[in-house]
């Protein structure tokens, strides 16, 4: 059955006449009741009892009409919801994030996203890096927030470059020191977070090229345990900016320089498949909020 058949039994049930419903749907009388006469042979029912007085609706009718109102609403409410999404009122995002990004950088991202686009619904899974790469390339989420890999079947595009910072507790004896030499971390804890993870590699091949030994290593698995034991003084840690600049903007962590080591840094990029086709109002939208904040993004991931 067509929705123009269920839109005239309805509409001629609320009226009781076949000729004010043509004139509400604007459609000949011939032509109503040719669609009323279709709706009962494909019903294999009489919907209405036709007199002198008018239409009204047989027992099966009666019966038939609650269903065909549900129909009509339904498709209706259906209408409205496409012509939301067109209009990036409505839609549905899913997005994959690499922990240090979603703990520290997503909320502020969505908290604009959802300025401009309150209705769209959201779905955030986390993994690391590889895990978001898999993600995307599966389609199980349209966009990936993480460390820059390369993939054939996957477009990389730049979000930020997240500086890494040695952090120590502020009375510990880097503190205030101008540049601290490779031989001095010698002495020290280095306190490591997340072994499957990229910085985890990253730190650790760091420090190895600088010549440097920790007399000891204390391998956390997540940032946050990293910085609680460098704030209550166990040791210290190269942590992503975006991850300790509260702290260190409150004064509970102070960051320190190494003497004759370059910046360490690790690109921070938006993951798409390349044939995952033109991307919804709702994707578009959260990729132009993406290039809004790019700069404040850059600038909240560089020690300043």
């Amino acid at each position: 059955m067509r929705l123009e058949q269920l839109d005239a039994f309805v509409e001629v049930s609320r009226r009781g006449s076949v000729s004010q419903a043509a004139e509400a749907l604007f459609v000949t009388q011939p032509t109503l009741t040719a669609r009323i006469k279709g709706l009962e042979r494909e019903l294999d029912a009489i919907l209405f009892i036709r007199s002198g007085r008018g239409m009204r609706l047989s027992e099966a009718g009666r019966t038939f009409l609650p269903y065909a109102e549900r129909s009509l609403d339904a498709a209706a409410m259906g209408r409205r919801v496409l012509v939301g999404l067109a209009r990036g009122e409505t839609g549905h995002l899913d997005l994959g994030a690499a922990p240090a990004v979603s703990t520290y950088v997503l909320p502020t991202i969505l908290t604009h996203f959802r300025r401009t686009n309150p209705k769209v619904a959201l779905a955030v899974r986390t993994g690391h890096s590889e895990e978001v790469l898999e993600l995307v390339l599966r389609e199980q989420v349209q966009v990936g927030l993480g460390r820059s890999l390369r993939h054939p079947d996957v477009e990389a595009i730049p979000l930020y470059d997240d500086e890494l910072v040695l952090v120590v507790h502020p009375e510990h004896s880097f503190a205030g020191q101008v540049g601290v030499g490779a031989e001095q971390i010698n002495d020290v804890q280095l306190i490591l977070f997340d072994r499957t993870s990229s910085y985890h590699r990253l730190t650790s091949e760091f420090f190895q090229r600088l010549g440097a030994v920790p007399r000891g290593v204390m391998e956390l698995d997540n940032i946050d345990a990293a910085k609680k034991m460098v704030e209550h003084g166990l040791g210290v840690a190269l942590l992503p900016h975006t991850a300790v600049a509260g702290e260190l903007e409150g004064g509970t962590l102070n960051a320190v320089t190494l003497a004759d080591a370059p910046s360490l840094a690790r690109s921070i990029v938006v993951l798409r498949k390349r044939n995952a086709g033109p991307p919804t109002v709702a994707l578009d939208a959260f990729l132009h909020c993406l290039s809004d904040l790019r700069p404040a993004l850059q600038q909240a991931a560089a020690r300043r």
